[in-house]
């Protein structure tokens, strides 16, 4: 039961993370992942019924683009910054 209802939270978390703005779902996005794909625990040791897995994988995979998309903007961002603040000097 603890195991089952440690996924369950997981799951709520997540959906919860899913709806936030970019940055904070960022910094929560990184938090989730510690606290509940850490070595103790793995992805195989959710213990969720079928359809709330499926809902864990598909929000899962879709913060990993997020994610994806979210590192490439920032880094284009300090380059803008880096280009802005030579301007300046």
């Amino acid at each position: 039961m603890e195991r089952r209802d440690w996924s369950l939270k997981a799951l709520k978390d997540l959906k919860y993370i899913d709806s936030l703005e970019a940055n904070q779902k960022a910094i929560l996005l990184e938090r989730w992942v510690n606290s509940n794909l850490s070595n103790e625990n793995k992805i195989e040791d959710f213990d969720l019924e079928l359809n709330d897995l499926k809902n864990l994988a598909e929000l899962f995979y879709k913060n990993i683009s997020f994610l994806k998309d979210h590192r490439i903007q920032m880094k284009d961002e300090i380059e803008e910054f880096k280009k802005i603040r030579e301007f300046l000097v």
